[in-house]
């Protein structure tokens, strides 16, 4: 039962989605524009790097919160926070109201990763930065972080059911990313550099 809460708060906490709240008060639907996803990374291609800041904040937020919370709620069982944080990612990707169509998961990811260990955290953020400055683009940076995480939590006590989630949603994830890669390879994708020059809406 403790897990199955842990699973629901994580998921109800991801499937606020602020890139999609922010477009409808701009008047349009995110998942209809640019790369069609609902997570930040397109929010600052169509709105802008300040709105784009803010959505990547709240969706960190939201993975470090329902780590947190979780390890609050129940003390007692071993590997909570990444249950929740694992649903939480899940439940940004595909949220129930939005007919299961959301954002990539990579904020949410990083907030959970924060709020487990910070050092850990720290280190996979720097990791990403590099990534995605050296290629100009997210998805691989994405990739590097879901992959590197569970393979640092290999060696310690971690259960086992945290870490066959973080497989699972990190399968996910390199899915939902299969289409950036495709269009990265036929030179369409809208690079880091790229972002200033694309149209606002």
């Amino acid at each position: 039962m403790k897990v199955l809460l842990c699973l629901l708060l994580g998921y109800l906490l991801g499937c606020v989605s602020p890139a999609y709240f922010l477009s409808r008060r701009r008047g349009f639907d995110i998942r209809t524009k640019g790369s069609g996803n609902a997570g930040a990374s397109n929010t600052a291609v169509l709105m802008g790097w300040r709105f784009g800041i803010l959505v990547a904040l709240a969706d960190v937020s939201k993975g470090a919160g329902a780590v947190l919370a979780a390890r609050a709620l129940f003390p007692d069982l071993g590997g909570a926070g990444l249950i929740a944080g694992a649903a939480c990612v899940l439940g940004h990707i595909f949220p129930f109201y939005l007919r299961f169509r959301g954002g990539k998961g990579f904020a949410s990811y990083m907030g959970m990763a924060l709020a487990f260990n910070w050092k850990t955290g720290l280190v996979l953020a720097a990791v990403a930065v590099v990534i995605t400055v050296v290629s100009d683009y997210i998805a691989p940076a994405t990739m590097a972080t879901v992959i590197l995480f569970p393979l640092h939590l290999l060696p310690g006590r971690t259960a086992p059911l945290p870490l066959w989630l973080l497989g699972a949603v990190a399968l996910v994830v390199f899915w939902k990313h299969l289409e950036n890669f495709r269009r990265i390879a036929r030179g369409q994708e809208v690079g880091l550099r790229g972002v200033g020059s694309h149209p606002k809406v």
